[in-house]
């Protein structure tokens, strides 16, 4: 690293003020920090810090990612496989899945960052590490068999209108990573839902067995069919989009974010709770045989429940800020969720929808908690 340090150090000024390539300093800037500490300091006035920065907290939440991303490689290969009636050997079923999953990882970076790196040269500004977790999170939300191009269509889609339009990295008011798959659902619903994009080649009809369904649990309780067990949901042998699949993942990414501090565990709680109590209540008023009837506990482990949970609601720059607020927030997201998958036929999923419009009123229930707490000062209040 130490030479690395010194090839950077000579460069340097070629690419700072007065240098022949200074019009390239963000980009230059973010190669920089990207490998190495920044070596600036605060000089003047009165400042607390830690030693976490946004760069050390994008990178925890990656790392958490990674269970949720190499079992969907794994189970990406395994629904496909099965769906052929090939072999389930472990090291060939999680290549087949990495290969078909790393371009859509790759497509998803290239052009985000491209997006960024162009923003901020425009502006002048930093390129912030922002999109580092968002350019993991929109591959595992996404089908396996989506073409490429349109996830790049829903990639620039969600950079350009849902983040840097309001200012770049900690001022959109909606998740980024989410707007991408509300476009890609919303401008290419064929490619986005029915049973064949969730398996790889089921689309292209690679020799499929007789009687396979590549229907997803969500799609099952809809129509009225039996769904997997809860086992298997849990596990995640299921048909899904890459990463929202296991829920056991997921937790244990969930874990190592609670253990570190970066997310909100009350944000978590009252998600799951909220939809668990939303579940718990329809079951009591539910018709036989119909939607409403499926176990409660199924909804935290079918489609992307949990991975909303865990990595979207928490999301500290569009989820509600003040610690009353997130209680709320959290809850009703987890209501909502239960309540669209289960009214309403057209938006299966739930989840999506549900944070996308809680994160619409983040403000509000921030600013309500906020004037409920000086009403209650001013009421304690002695005037003499």
């Amino acid at each position: 690293m130490k030479a690395i340090r010194k090839i950077i150090d000579n460069v340097k000024p070629t690419f700072s003020k007065g240098g022949k390539l200074s019009f390239l300093h963000s980009s230059f800037d973010a190669f920089e920090t990207f490998l190495f500490v920044p070596d600036t300091v605060t000089r003047k006035g009165a400042h607390i810090r830690d030693s976490i920065d946004l760069k050390r907290t994008m990178t925890m939440v990656i790392i958490a990612l990674m269970p949720a991303l190499l079992f969907g490689m794994w189970n990406t290969g395994y629904q496909h496989n099965l769906s052929v009636g090939a072999d389930l050997e472990f090291w060939p079923t999680f290549f087949y899945g990495f290969f078909k999953v790393l371009p859509i990882v790759i497509v998803s970076y290239a052009v985000g960052l491209g997006i960024e790196f162009a923003a901020a040269q425009i502006r002048g500004h930093e390129v912030n590490e922002g999109y580092l977790v968002t350019g993991m999170l929109i591959p595992l939300i996404m089908p396996v068999d989506l073409p490429l191009w349109m996830l790049a269509l829903s990639v620039a889609f969600a950079v350009i209108i849902g983040k840097e339009v309001f200012g770049g990295t900690g001022m959109n008011i909606w998740n980024p990573a989410l707007l991408a798959r509300a476009f890609a659902f919303f401008a290419y619903p064929s490619f986005m839902s029915g049973d064949k994009v969730w398996i790889a080649g089921l689309s292209k009809g690679e020799g499929v067995i007789d009687g396979f369904s590549g229907a997803t649990p969500l799609a099952n309780a809809q129509a009225g069919l039996d769904i997997p067990s809860f086992s298997d949901m849990f596990i995640g042998i299921i048909p899904g989009s890459i990463g929202e699949t296991s829920t056991l993942a997921i937790l244990i990414g969930a874990a190592l974010l609670l253990f570190t501090g970066i997310a909100s565990w009350k944000i978590m709680f009252s998600v799951f709770a909220g939809g668990l109590l939303t579940g718990l209540l329809l079951n009591a008023l539910a018709p036989e045989g119909s939607y409403m009837a499926v176990p409660a506990w199924n909804h935290l482990v079918m489609g992307g429940f949990a991975f909303g949970a865990v990595f979207m609601a928490t999301d500290p720059v569009t989820g509600s800020q003040t610690e009353r607020g997130k209680w709320y927030y959290g809850a009703l997201i987890g209501v909502m969720a239960v309540i669209i998958r289960v009214f309403n036929p057209g938006y299966p999923e739930g989840m999506m929808l549900s944070i996308l419009l809680l994160n619409t009123f983040a403000p509000l229930i921030d600013y309500i908690v906020v004037q409920g707490g000086i009403k209650r000062r001013l009421e304690r209040a002695v005037i003499k």
